[in-house]
């Protein structure tokens, strides 16, 4: 029998992880996958990523306009209003077997509560994980006890959704799946990235991923001491933009001043998975507060400084440096990490997000996965 999936996806971000579950969920035989793009998938201010998602052969899309151009708490919340309005006209007319949903960014509260009141089961990737810094800790805890089928980026995270009550049957260790990259993906190599960012093949190159800090009333309140940190820097410089989240617009703001002021700094609007998978592997240090940097580098033992409070509580390998919002705390780091002596503290380096299978793994899983009544109603173990 057709299993109908439909998988969520709301920007760059979770897309760059789902891509290569969403490519075999596609390849297998017994399932028919949808993908429905919504949020800053289809802003224009974020590069209108959803076209890359059908660039990429992906055959059943689906978009829903539903991001207010704000940069307030409040455009948040309409914006989560507006998603469940238009999900829940597509959910009627596919009427799917299952959703799939991944991590922890507020909008997949839309998506999550339509599947909830249409009696359609979740799967949620992701689940388990920590960051107290941000409302994505509480959200990601919601989508979990939503949700029917789990896939755990470690098994620290696998525990504490077991904590959280749920049957043992539905938590499965997946690892995270944007590691699947490193090992399927065609990442380009050194020499191309530098032409294709006109990098100074004389200094290093540091990544910065800098994201709004959404447990503060002031969402952009450290970033001051990170461009203080960074404006005498000789590296080349590659920003990365943030996410659609209150106080984003500030964050660009800032970032395109000090780009104009600085030749040796640039930011990118939306950039491949391959493309940024190549800025990482050939980067010296990575540098905000971005997931990224504390789940994807590890795999390539890139440095790392974690800056602030956005990423508290997450689990974490040796490459990664935390430290306050500081400039002098964060020069220091730098210039730790920038060290040969710290690059060679990282050589017997293992990630615990995983390995690069997560998206066989989490496909195993849902091909054979019954949708019945005991999938659906949920006991709890505590």
């Amino acid at each position: 029998m057709i299993k109908k999936i439909v998988a969520i996806t709301s920007s760059r971000a979770d897309y760059s992880h789902l891509y290569w579950p969403l490519k075999l969920l596609q390849a297998n035989e017994s399932i028919d996958l949808t993908i429905l793009c919504f949020g800053p998938h289809l802003s224009p201010e974020y590069g209108e990523t959803w076209k890359q998602v059908k660039k990429d052969g992906f055959k059943n899309v689906k978009t829903i306009e539903c991001l207010l151009s704000s940069d307030t708490d409040i455009g948040m919340a309409k914006s989560l209003g507006l998603a469940i309005l238009g999900l829940t006209d597509v959910m009627a007319e596919l009427r799917p077997d299952l959703m799939l949903i991944i991590a922890d960014r507020y909008e997949m509260l839309a998506p999550a509560n339509v599947a909830l009141t249409m009696r359609i089961p979740i799967a949620h990737i992701e689940g388990g994980d920590v960051s107290e810094g941000a409302i994505d800790d509480a959200v990601r805890n919601a989508l979990t006890k939503m949700s029917h089928i789990h896939f755990t980026p470690t098994k620290i995270a696998k525990k504490r959704v077991l904590a959280m009550g749920e049957e043992p049957w539905r938590v499965h260790l997946s690892g995270a799946p944007s590691l699947d990259h490193l090992r399927r993906s065609t990442i380009p190599g050194a020499n191309k990235i530098s032409a294709q960012f006109n990098l100074d093949a004389s200094e290093k190159l540091i990544v910065v991923a800098y994201h709004p800090v959404t447990m503060y009333q002031d969402s952009t309140r450290e970033q001051e001491e990170l461009f203080n940190a960074l404006e005498s820097r000789k590296e080349n410089i590659v920003f990365c933009f943030p996410n659609a989240d209150a106080g984003s617009h500030k964050i660009m703001q800032k970032t395109n001043v000090f780009c104009q002021n600085h030749a040796n700094a640039q930011i990118h609007t939306n950039l491949p998975a391959q493309s940024y998978w190549g800025l990482l592997k050939k980067a010296n240090l990575m540098l905000g507060n971005s997931s990224s940097g504390i789940m994807e580098t590890p795999s390539l033992k890139l440095p790392t400084i974690n800056i602030g409070i956005r990423q508290k509580g997450r689990e974490q390998a040796r490459n990664i440096i935390d430290v306050s919002a500081d400039k002098i705390d964060i020069t220091l780091a730098i210039e730790k990490t920038l060290s040969q002596k710290f690059l060679l503290s990282l050589q017997n380096l293992v990630n615990p997000y995983g390995d690069g299978f997560a998206a066989e793994k989490i496909t195993s899983v849902l091909s054979q996965l019954e949708i019945n009544k005991k999938l659906i109603f949920k006991q709890n173990m505590l």
